[in-house]
């Protein structure tokens, strides 16, 4: 053979390689570009969903009537952070009754209280005064949200409410079912809180218990507007009712 077909042959083998190895960086680099783009992704995600301390308030539910879950009960409770200084306004009905922003106050039930665990919990009498947190807790509690809403009045004449209250299974410490509420109209100055809004929720509360009301429509009407609640799941409301003691809010 001579030494010019060698030479080809040679030549046609070492393109080949090379186009095989070229091809090959080729893909690598498409590879890394690909995970690059992923990684940036998921940054951006993250980003766009934060949660914990530093994220958004919690929205008032998924858009289903539903409301948050708080964490529960607790066997020691801490004081929770409100919402910042001037961020919550109160809403008021035609009747001038003062209802929550639900940006900052949408309510958050309790996780032990469920349709199965009635008799144990909302439905037993001193349940309520079990898992309430300790007054040391709430008034400062209060004093920061009073902040949040812009509360200038006196402490001592507005009622620090539960949302969803403990009688109907609401959270006893998430700040998403606490705030400062003022007193309804015709209020008289150093009475203290006289709130018509404990009046409904015992109501609420005897009816889920006797079988007359569901719990979780009695919770999600008192946390849209507690005027309309009893209205809302079926309960009549004859006018009459009273605080209910011991398993009434701390105010």
């Amino acid at each position: 053979m001579s030494i010019a077909p060698r030479w080809a042959a040679l030549a046609a083998a070492t393109a080949a390689v090379l186009a095989v190895t070229t091809t090959g960086c080729s893909s690598d680099s498409d590879d890394g570009k690909s995970e690059s783009k992923s990684g940036k992704e998921a940054a951006a995600s993250a980003t766009a969903s934060p949660s914990g301390p530093g994220g958004p308030a919690p929205s008032a539910g998924s858009g289903d009537g539903s409301v948050p879950t708080g964490p529960g009960p607790q066997s020691s409770y801490t004081v929770q952070k409100q919402p910042a200084p001037g961020t919550c306004t109160y809403r008021y009905t035609a009747a001038k009754e003062p209802l929550p922003d639900p940006k900052c106050t949408p309510g958050a039930t309790n996780p032990k209280v469920t349709p199965d665990t009635l008799k144990t919990t909302i439905c037993r009498a001193g349940y309520t005064k079990d898992i309430r947190p300790p007054t040391n807790i709430t008034n400062r509690e209060k004093t920061a949200n009073a902040a949040s809403y812009g509360y200038k009045k006196s402490l001592r004449e507005a009622e620090y409410d539960h949302l969803i209250s403990l009688q109907l299974g609401g959270d006893p410490n998430d700040p998403r079912n606490l705030w400062v509420e003022p007193p309804s109209p015709g209020h008289k100055d150093g009475a203290g809180p006289n709130n018509p809004k404990d009046v409904v929720e015992t109501k609420l509360k005897n009816a889920i218990c006797s079988g007359k009301a569901d719990l979780r429509k009695a919770q999600q009407a008192i946390a849209r507007d507690w005027t309309t609640a009893l209205a809302a799941v079926g309960v009549k409301d004859d006018g009459k009712g009273r605080r209910e003691g011991a398993d009434a809010d701390d105010g």
